[in-house]
């Protein structure tokens, strides 16, 4: 691998985005989940990587084990 290649660890650095914004997107989807039935107009929740994205900005950690990601999301969307 080419070391200017592009991961998914590329440039996993925490707080790229602070708590108060990780905070008020989490709220934002468990809002858009529970009016939606489990969706937003971006698709399902069960299949959305917004969560774990902003779990990677914010806390600068990869989720890729499927029940990490089922664990960062419990709570947020139904």
């Amino acid at each position: 691998m080419n070391n200017d290649e592009i991961t998914c660890q590329t440039d996993s650095n925490k707080n790229v985005i602070d708590k108060e914004v990780y905070e008020r997107e989490l709220q934002m989807c468990k809002k858009l989940s529970q009016e939606n039935g489990g969706k937003c107009a971006w698709g399902v929740c069960q299949d959305c990587g917004v969560i774990p994205f902003l779990h990677k900005l914010h806390k600068g950690e990869l989720l890729e084990d499927p029940k990490e990601i089922k664990k960062a999301k419990s709570g947020v969307v139904g």
